[in-house]
């Protein structure tokens, strides 16, 4: 019975810190730029609910945004999924 117990607070608690990982809280545009290749992207702040900043970039008149600089390619679709991947992405 005791090990039951402590089965079950341990999977509590690992469930309970998937639930408190990093989630965005806001997406500020900052600019627009263009790389060495001529191509325009628009650069966002991501604010994390962790304190963690992040940087992404819209690329195909915001059709692909990116999570990173103008050379990244850890890229989404949609912005809200980019912003949850900047978060969950290491500091």
């Amino acid at each position: 019975m005791k090990l039951f117990k402590i089965a079950a607070a341990t999977a509590l608690v690992i469930f309970s810190a998937g639930s408190l990982a990093a989630r965005p809280t806001s997406i500020v545009f900052d600019s627009n730029a263009a790389n060495d290749a001529g191509q325009s992207y628009a650069r966002y702040i991501v604010k994390c609910s962790n304190g963690k900043k992040a940087e992404l970039t819209a690329w195909d008149n915001r059709k692909k945004w990116c999570v990173g600089d103008a050379g990244s390619d850890v890229c989404e679709k949609k912005q809200i999924n980019a912003a949850k991947g900047a978060c969950k992405a290491p500091r």
